[in-house]
């Protein structure tokens, strides 16, 4: 059974996932920026006029899309992608390490080969380098962190809202194969650093939202234990 759209936080939203829109997308978030909407991924394509639809419910305009801000290159996060940026000229973010993926169409980096797809070649707007960027909305500031270990450009996205620290952390389970570019050991460092945030509420991408603080801790540190 499908769950309709839901408020996490003031302002931020589910809006897809496999329990809202189709089997196949991994969790899609929005975030609203008085106005300026911004989505943290996209699930796998099949899905974009559901996800327009389940903006449209929560009484907001699917054309103020401003940017898709990627975790990493996976097709189940990135596949609508292209449909916001063709349709409302939303701007595609992701770190410079997954972006040749996306730009290449490649169906083993994006993973579309595991899904039975294909993704098309796709420019990015803005890649993301370093270990953190800011990114600014009004006066507010979302920052993405670069997270290795699951692809070589995962990141990670927090928000400090409302006295609550909300962190969207897509695929902290994994998996780890060769063909992604993984690195376990760069993940582990990856996850020391999500834990250092003490996020008051974990929006993940395929496994649901994790809160209060100790159960996001929880739900961390439950795989770090597994792959020690």
């Amino acid at each position: 059974m499908r769950m309709k759209a839901e408020e996490i936080l003031s302002g931020v939203y589910l809006i897809g996932g496999p329990n809202v829109t189709q089997a196949d997308d991994a969790a899609v978030y929005l975030v609203d920026f008085q106005g300026d909407l911004v989505l943290i991924d996209a699930g796998s394509g099949r899905s974009s006029s559901q996800l327009v639809r389940n903006i449209e419910m929560l009484g907001l305009i699917p054309t103020l899309v401003s940017h898709v801000i990627l975790t990493h290159c996976h097709i189940d996060h990135i596949g609508s992608a292209p449909f916001f940026r063709e349709k409302h000229g939303a701007k595609i973010v992701i770190h410079e390490l997954d972006a040749k993926a996306l730009e290449t169409g490649d169906s083993i980096r994006t993973a579309a080969n595991w899904y039975g797809t294909t993704f098309p070649p796709t420019k990015i707007d803005r890649k993301l380098t370093g270990a953190q960027e800011i990114l600014k909305f009004g006066n507010e500031d979302l920052h993405c962190l670069h997270t290795p270990g699951h692809t070589p450009g995962s990141i990670a996205v927090y928000l400090d809202r409302s006295g609550q620290r909300v962190l969207f952390g897509q695929d902290i389970h994994g998996p780890f194969h060769k063909a992604f570019g993984s690195d376990i050991d760069a993940w582990k460092k990856s996850m020391q650093t999500l834990l250092a945030l003490e996020a008051d509420i974990l929006c993940e991408g395929h496994f649901g939202i994790f809160q209060p603080k100790n159960k996001a801790r929880a739900y961390i540190e439950r795989y770090l234990e597994e792959y020690q």
